[in-house]
């Protein structure tokens, strides 16, 4: 395991860096009044804050959240280097300075329950994929549609002359065909057009069943057209 650990510039720079400004936290706090282990809690206290901050950043929480609190962070660390490095008089703090000193642990703590607490963004999974799952097969379309026939009105037909009555007028009238109802021939001609379609594209003749269900007449009306169509 230690010879996966190799020396890098960029590693031993930030080493350097924590290090020189955790003991300007130190001695900047020392200096406000906080002796002893208080004066050490200080700087672990501000770089905690301030990786809990990155970190929030780093994981996608709430961004206004984390750039106060990394911000706040931020500013005591470079602030204490700065401090200790001639422009205050350590050994005569400013009030300011011990106001800040004595109220850094609340406003840490505040800033660390409120990172802590405030809820991540997190994704919604996908659906895992399960290959034994029948996969439902997409609906085919017809690749030759039979167009709906439109509807026929069968209008009401008088009854037929007797055979002796005279013939008037140029109307064949409707086909009589013993046994079977009445068929118009308006009704004959449309059935024809179906059947011949059919015909056409099947290339069998029509069945009394799908002549039916085309023109939407009853089963008797049906062989009666079929027994006009053979």
């Amino acid at each position: 395991m230690l010879r996966s650990i190799r020396p890098d510039a960029v590693l031993i720079q930030a080493v350097i860096a924590g290090a020189l400004s955790f003991a300007h936290l130190h001695d900047l706090a020392a200096a406000a009044g906080q002796t002893g282990w208080k004066a050490w809690a200080y700087p672990v206290s501000v770089d905690l804050l301030l990786v809990a901050a990155w970190r929030r950043l780093r994981n996608g929480g709430s961004s206004r959240l984390a750039w106060c609190w990394f911000l706040i962070a931020l500013v005591a660390s470079l602030g204490a280097n700065v401090a200790t490095a001639g422009f205050l008089d350590l050994g005569h703090p400013p009030a300011w300075l011990r106001f800040g000193i004595a109220g850094w642990p609340a406003l840490a703590f505040l800033g660390g329950t409120l990172l802590a607490h405030a809820p991540e963004h997190t994704a919604t999974p996908a659906e895992p994929v399960n290959p034994d799952r029948p996969r439902t097969p997409a609906p085919v379309a017809d690749p030759d549609p039979v167009p709906a026939p439109a509807p026929v009105v069968v209008e009401e037909v008088p009854p037929a002359l007797p055979a002796s009555a005279p013939a008037t007028g140029t109307d064949p009238g409707p086909v009589v065909t013993a046994g079977l109802p009445q068929v118009p021939p308006a009704l004959v001609d449309h059935a024809r057009k179906v059947a011949d379609a059919h015909a056409s594209r099947t290339g069998t003749p029509i069945d009394t069943d799908t002549l039916r269900a085309r023109l939407g007449v009853p089963a008797p009306m049906a062989d009666a057209i079929a027994a006009q169509l053979t």
